[in-house]
């Protein structure tokens, strides 16, 4: 059996008239706040006085680059200087130069003296020469110095043994009164060479020694030493 309603229970009849009644409603509520929030605007135009103030003030302002410089100072006034004037009534003695222009007969009797060069004795006493006009020699000449190292030479056994053999070259210096001094070897080739010819050297006599302008001096001087064997 279907269950009718009345009219009067029946709430959906009204449901769409109340929903059109509040969209009413509300679409009245926006209108409304939109016209209380409108505010008057005020459009202010700056007048033609203060146009050109402003104008005025945006013009940049330049400078010169190139500043000129400032005028020197004045120079200082010069110092004056006084004179002091005086009478002119002291009498001055006249002096007679005398030149040996004057005397023709001094000037030629005047003859030019060299100066004297003085050297200094214990300087020169120390140079060492390596060429003077006359050179360093061994009592008797050179065949003698040969004869003298070859007798001098006891040949290293253990050179000898080694087979080894050559030229030794030794410098000395003959000192002022022919002594041989500062041996040393230039030019080696063993040890044991080397040794034996400082030692025929050391024991070398004295020699002539080396002259310059006429003056004993220190020469340097080599002498090659030959080890040969038979």
């Amino acid at each position: 059996m279907e269950v009718k309603k009345s009219p009067k229970a029946d709430l959906e009849s009204g449901k769409t008239m109340s929903l059109l009644m509040g969209l009413v409603i509300a679409l009245a509520v926006v209108f409304v706040g939109f016209e209380w929030g409108t505010r008057d605007v005020l459009i202010v135009t700056a007048s033609d006085g203060v146009a050109d103030i402003i104008a005025e003030e945006e013009i940049e302002i330049t400078r010169p680059e190139n500043t000129p410089p400032p005028p020197p100072p004045p120079p200082a006034p010069a110092a004056v200087e006084v004179l002091n004037i005086v009478e002119d009534d002291v009498e001055v003695a006249s002096v007679e130069i005398v030149s040996s222009e004057d005397n023709q007969a001094e000037a030629q009797a005047q003859t030019y003296v060299a100066p004297t060069i003085v050297e200094d004795e214990e300087e020169s006493a120390q140079q060492i020469f390596t060429v003077v006009e006359d050179m360093p020699q061994f009592p008797g000449g050179d065949q003698e110095l040969l004869k003298f190292i070859s007798r001098s030479i006891k040949y290293p056994v253990i050179a000898q043994e080694n087979g080894i053999q050559g030229r030794v070259v030794v410098s000395f210096v003959v000192n002022r009164d022919g002594t041989v001094v500062d041996a040393e070897v230039v030019r080696g080739v063993d040890p044991a060479l080397d040794k034996e010819a400082l030692r025929v050297v050391n024991t070398m006599p004295k020699w002539k020694p080396g002259m310059q302008r006429g003056k004993p001096v220190r020469v340097k001087y080599t002498v090659p030493i030959m080890f040969r064997l038979q």
